[in-house]
């Protein structure tokens, strides 16, 4: 199973710990071993190979649709806008929706609100990312949830990124918002489930 490397850290430190406590007791020996193999299947990173299409927009996180509606944003303009939540079981490795170069980055501090209130996206920690596309601009915001410690993006401006390529990751619970033209035909509907680089979030109408 390949882990994502933002995750070796805190791997590392619990594997320390769980050693420490078998020289002291084995019942907390045991309950450490357990958190530390949940850690471990916390920061998962699976591999995932798909054909990708022009003109398709892919999930970039794993996760639940809680959220459609029309946005706006100076990066995009009006746009239609996709949450996705993310719960503690879900992959939390985050993917480009589609090719594009990032010509937009900004971290906003905040609040740590439960991820799935659609007032999560504008009072919580967030972090956008947005891309030029030979379809329009599109963005992902990353978003803080209620036990959510961390974001990761080590993305700068002017990067390419191909479609289903790894950008960052959200440590625990939290939510991906992703704004796309508002020329986009959905592929999804509120409450289904989506994975990251797999499934088609929209497609860009003929």
């Amino acid at each position: 199973m390949k882990i994502a490397k933002d995750g070796v850290a805190t791997i590392a430190y619990m594997a320390l710990a769980t050693g420490a406590f078998v020289f002291i007791a084995w019942i907390p020996a045991a309950i450490m071993l357990a958190l530390t193999l949940l850690v471990v299947w916390f920061f998962r990173d699976p591999e995932r190979k798909i054909e990708y299409k022009d003109g398709y927009f892919y999930s970039p996180a794993d996760g639940k649709v809680v959220e459609i509606s029309t946005a706006s944003h100076p990066f995009t303009g009006r746009c239609i806008k996709v949450g996705i939540f993310m719960n503690v079981f879900s992959v939390h490795v985050n993917r480009a929706p589609c090719t594009g170069r990032v010509d937009f980055l900004e971290y906003i501090p905040g609040k740590k609100l439960a991820a799935f209130a659609p007032k999560a996206s504008e009072i919580n920690e967030r972090n956008f990312i947005g891309l030029s596309t030979q379809w329009g601009a599109v963005m992902m915001t990353q978003i803080a949830g209620l036990v959510a410690r961390r974001i990761v993006c080590r993305l700068h401006r002017g990067d390419v990124l191909e479609a289903g390529e790894r950008c960052g990751m959200i440590k625990l619970g939290s939510r991906v918002d992703l704004y796309l033209p508002d020329v986009t035909v959905l592929k999804v509907e509120l409450g289904d489930n989506v994975k990251a680089g797999l499934s088609c979030i929209g497609v860009i109408r003929d």
